[in-house]
């Protein structure tokens, strides 16, 4: 073998060589990346998990605004990356939680096991739900500050993962003032869920959001306003 033959195949063997790590690599990564997503969603390969469905404010009983099917397009591809199946049922729905991840999507206006969750996972947050025009219709209270909504200018949404006991599958609530608040949470948990894992590591939090200018963005410009998952669990006499 001359020295041509040798370096050709010393440079195809290092070739493979380079490509065969940097597969093995980015398989690794990758494959870290997802059971880090599926432990944060309670989503192990061939799970399944609830999508809670509210109706429209101001709606018939099973409408639903067109916002919050997209909130659940959001949800969906994360599911779908997880390797899991959903199961899409309305919010009268009487079951537990716990066995399987949640995500249950709307205000207690509009959504009733928003009601439960928040009595029994967060009796910390107060909200308005009269139907009767005000300046404090679908405010948010909680650790002793108000936050209104101010129609296409302000609106605000609670999202909160939420767990009971070691093992248990989360309940994901996206309890916002309308509908559009509710699609610019889950696009946030889409956008930022890798942070979030990090930072909260499997434990609970309750997040406050603020989407801004909806008339001319949309869900598409959304802030954290602040973590409130202290003031949020504790409940509301004893927060005072």
């Amino acid at each position: 073998m001359n020295d041509d033959v040798r370096n050709i195949v010393l440079g195809v063997l290092a070739t493979a060589i380079s490509g065969g790590s940097g597969w093995f690599t980015r398989t690794y990564l990758w494959r870290r990346a997802l059971r880090r997503k599926q432990a944060f969603f309670g989503l192990p390969t061939g799970s399944d998990c609830l999508f809670v469905v509210n109706r429209q404010m101001g709606g018939t009983e099973n409408s639903l605004h067109r916002n919050d099917a997209f909130a659940l397009l959001e949800i969906s591809a994360l599911i779908k990356d997880c390797g899991a199946t959903v199961r899409i049922v309305t919010h009268e729905a009487r079951q537990g939680f716990g066995e399987r991840a949640e995500f249950c999507v709307g205000g207690p206006a509009s959504n009733i096991r928003t009601v439960a969750h928040l009595h029994s996972m967060l009796p910390g947050v107060r909200v308005d739900h009269s139907s009767e025009a005000g300046p404090d219709r679908g405010a948010i209270r909680v650790g002793g500050e108000t936050y209104r909504w101010e129609p296409g200018l302000v609106e605000y949404v609670l999202l909160a993962r939420l767990t009971t006991d070691q093992g248990a599958r989360p309940v994901f609530l996206l309890s916002g003032q309308t509908a559009n608040s509710n699609q610019a949470a889950a696009r946030y948990l889409a956008r930022h869920h890798e942070k979030l894992a990090r930072t909260y590591r499997g434990a609970s939090f309750c997040l406050l959001l603020k989407v801004i200018n909806s008339e001319a963005y949309g869900p598409d410009v959304t802030e954290l306003v602040a973590d409130v998952t202290a003031a949020a669990r504790t409940p509301a006499v004893a927060a005072v």
